[in-house]
């Protein structure tokens, strides 16, 4: 035997006496462990982003076909509801005014000659009854021919007087698209464009004249993650910040919530109202919002390294009778180094500080 092999055959002997002589536990791992703790169900607060939108917002259109007269505003231009924001030339509609009003004339002098038949009938009936009272005047003939000459003429005067009502009617109808040659605010707000100019074509299919915005009040929209909804109570307070105002707090009450999340992005929008009495704040800014999450009941935490997350699930490792076990949990907020889980895990469960999943289910841990 070589001087090599014999010193191969002694480490295998050296070996085989150490792991013979080794106390039965030695094959357990030494890993750091913590407890989970219960979160406090006080509020928190975290920033989210928000846009400001106008309260009402719209296209003002023209109702009738024509040109444009004249343009009383411009953009950032206040106005009042029922303002007149345009005038309107319309030939089309004067001429659809006169012919209706033809019409009605028409109607009423048909009426006036069936008044007249009627009349005449009445009478030829009246003198026909009275010459029947002699004895052998008039045949029965007769009589019964003069009553259907006059309810035929009562049904013409009644055919004629529906004719009037119903030209009339269609006269009015058009007299009334007459106050759409105005241009008028549907609502109090600011132009913030102006798309027509003196001698333009309009019409309801035209295309907006003007764009009208409600900035008085303005809506705070807050998509907010599905891990920070919390209690949403309408009529809470929010305060935020801009941009564009360094330093000052401004204050949103929420309103209304969409009350069901968005399947790609995993959030819900929120809607607080916005007082903007100075004019500070404009549609389009995006503001840091102050938004509380409160909890109805205390949470679970774990130390964030404490998480492992995989292709195939999210867990921590929990020490029971000195076994590791995968616990399945799903992540919530991170307050410092820890954060709020969700799982099969109670207070006071031992866990694995640092987990990894090097650590399989089953490994002895002390």
């Amino acid at each position: 035997m070589t001087h090599c092999s014999r010193n191969l055959v002694v480490a295998w002997l050296v070996a085989a006496l150490v792991s013979a002589l080794a106390p039965a536990g030695a094959g357990a791992q030494t890993i750091e462990t913590a407890k989970v703790t219960a979160a406090p169900a006080a509020e928190r607060v975290i920033t989210l982003p928000g846009e400001l939108a106008p309260f009402q917002s719209t296209a003002v259109t023209a109702r009738v076909a024509g040109f444009v007269e004249q343009v009383q505003v411009d953009r950032g231009a206040t106005v009042q509801k029922g303002q007149t924001l345009a005038t309107l030339a319309t030939p089309e509609l004067v001429a659809q005014t006169a012919e209706a009003l033809t019409r009605v004339q028409q109607a009423e002098a048909r009426k006036a000659e069936a008044d007249a038949r009627l009349v005449a009938a009445t009478s030829a009936l009246e003198r026909v009854k009275r010459a029947a009272a002699t004895p052998g005047a008039v045949s029965g003939l007769e009589v019964e021919r003069a009553e259907e000459d006059a309810a035929a003429a009562k049904a013409a005067v009644d055919a004629q007087a529906q004719a009037v009502a119903g030209a009339k009617s269609a006269h009015e109808a058009i007299r009334a698209l007459e106050q759409y040659q105005r241009v008028t605010a549907p609502f109090a707000g600011r132009i913030v464009e102006r798309l027509v100019h003196p001698g333009a074509l309009v019409g309801p299919s035209a295309g907006a004249l003007f764009r009208l915005e409600d900035t008085s009040r303005l809506r705070l929209a807050v998509p907010v993650p599905e891990v920070s909804l919390g209690v949403v109570t309408t009529g809470r307070s929010l305060e935020f910040t801009v941009p564009s105002h360094p330093g000052r707090v401004f204050t949103a009450r929420l309103a209304r919530s969409a009350g069901s999340l968005d399947g790609r992005t995993r959030t819900m929008t929120v809607e607080a109202d916005v007082v903007n009495r100075d004019g500070a704040l404009a549609p389009g800014m995006f503001p840091d919002v102050k938004w509380p999450i409160v909890r109805p009941a205390a949470g679970l935490m774990v130390p964030t390294t404490a998480v492992v997350t995989t292709t195939e699930r999210t867990f921590v490792i929990r020490v029971t009778a000195g076994k590791a076990e995968w616990v399945t949990v799903k992540k919530g907020p991170v307050a410092g180094d820890f954060v709020e889980v969700a799982g099969a895990l109670v207070v006071g469960d031992t866990i694995v500080r640092r987990g990894t999943d090097e650590i399989r289910a089953g490994t002895a841990i002390k």
